[in-house]
């Protein structure tokens, strides 16, 4: 675990914390009360010493050590329980199964929030990896329908890890599924979205998020980028790296500036044309050994597989990233969307 990780766990536990005292400060008795279930204010004292104790030891890099063996426990367990102080292993056969089972119950939540499939667009093919870097992360694809009926394909990265970046990805997903049925286009989508979570207490960084718009039927396509990776575009025809087109961000990640404004660009894809969109995890594979994937090797990989079905594609990049690797875990959550014009419709 590194210093960074000790930061974002303190910072939680403050909020979690002054949530409380200011709750405890405003609420009338008797709301306090019946939040209590007719316990009295002073059962609270625990679970405010328990707090301070966690956010004690977080500042000074002590959170999660274990007392049997005295190393930490790991970044995935404590996320779940800053309270837990064994290791898995150290842990009874009850404890182990317990746990094993709470976290069973995150991973299956998790899952649950993303697509099962992909749709059927007329003219188009589409495939989908997602993986999390620990039990449970905050990258986020869907697809949806905007109100005239074409489609939204959506890529999102909520900065962080763990059971907090999952949980943002969890409020994220829920508000652009209310979002995007009453919105014409990939602007009104972020603007609205970045007003719903610019001054959100959940949000400790930001999300970046892209926006296609897909007709069935048509190549033409809409979209907007709030300071997410940029898509790859590659033609069927293509000859060098240099005809892969970057569908850069059009506007500010979401959370990061005031009444943000977000444009909209056009492109059109032609039959056998391919849309890549992916979240960090899959550029910045290797970069905690020193040598990351990379946007150049990514650009070179679509370029060999440029006619691949999507479905190829995807899995090949996997193949790819994974040799890169050695097969070690990736660092960060991945996810891969592609998109190809086909010629039938």
């Amino acid at each position: 675990m590194n210093k960074p990780w000790f930061g974002r766990m303190a910072e939680s536990l403050r909020g979690q914390q002054q949530n409380l005292f200011d709750w405890l400060r405003s609420a009338p008795n008797a709301k306090q009360m019946l939040r209590l279930g007719g316990r009295p204010v002073e059962a609270l004292d625990e679970h405010v010493t328990v707090l301070q104790k966690a956010i004690q030891q977080a500042e000074s890099q002590e959170l999660g050590i274990c007392s049997v063996c005295h190393e930490h426990v790991g970044e995935p367990w404590l996320e779940t329980n800053y309270t837990m102080s064994v290791c898995i292993d150290h842990l009874t056969g009850e404890e182990r199964r317990r746990l094993e089972a709470e976290l069973e119950l995150s991973q299956k939540v998790q899952r649950a929030l993303l697509p099962h499939q992909v749709p059927g667009i007329a003219g188009w093919e589409l495939a989908a990896f997602s993986q999390p870097a620990s039990i449970v992360g905050g990258d986020y694809f869907d697809f949806l329908q905007f109100r005239d009926g074409s489609h939204a394909v959506i890529i999102a990265d909520v900065m962080g890890k763990g059971m907090p970046a999952s949980m943002l990805m969890a409020s994220l997903q829920a508000s652009l599924r209310i979002i995007v049925p009453e919105s014409t286009s990939p602007d009104q989508i972020l603007e609205r979205a970045n007003s719903v979570f610019c001054h959100n207490i959940n949000l400790t960084k930001f999300v970046t998020i892209v926006v296609l718009q897909i007709t069935p039927g048509s190549g033409i396509v809409r979209y907007a980028n709030a300071g997410h990776n940029a898509p790859l575009l590659i033609g069927p025809a293509a000859r060098s790296e240099n005809e892969i087109l970057s569908l850069s961000p059009t506007g500010a990640a979401i959370g990061l500036v005031e009444d943000a404004r977000f444009v909209v660009e056009t492109i059109d894809v032609s039959a056998g044309g391919t849309i890549l969109l992916s979240t960090d995890g899959l550029v910045e594979a290797g970069v905690l050994e020193g040598n990351e994937f990379g946007e150049d090797r990514l650009r070179a990989e679509l370029m060999r597989m440029r006619n691949a079905s999507p479905a190829d594609l995807v899995q090949g990049l996997l193949r790819s990233v994974r040799t890169f690797t050695d097969s070690r875990p990736l660092a960060d959550d991945t996810t891969i969307l592609a998109c190809r014009r086909t010629i039938r419709l």
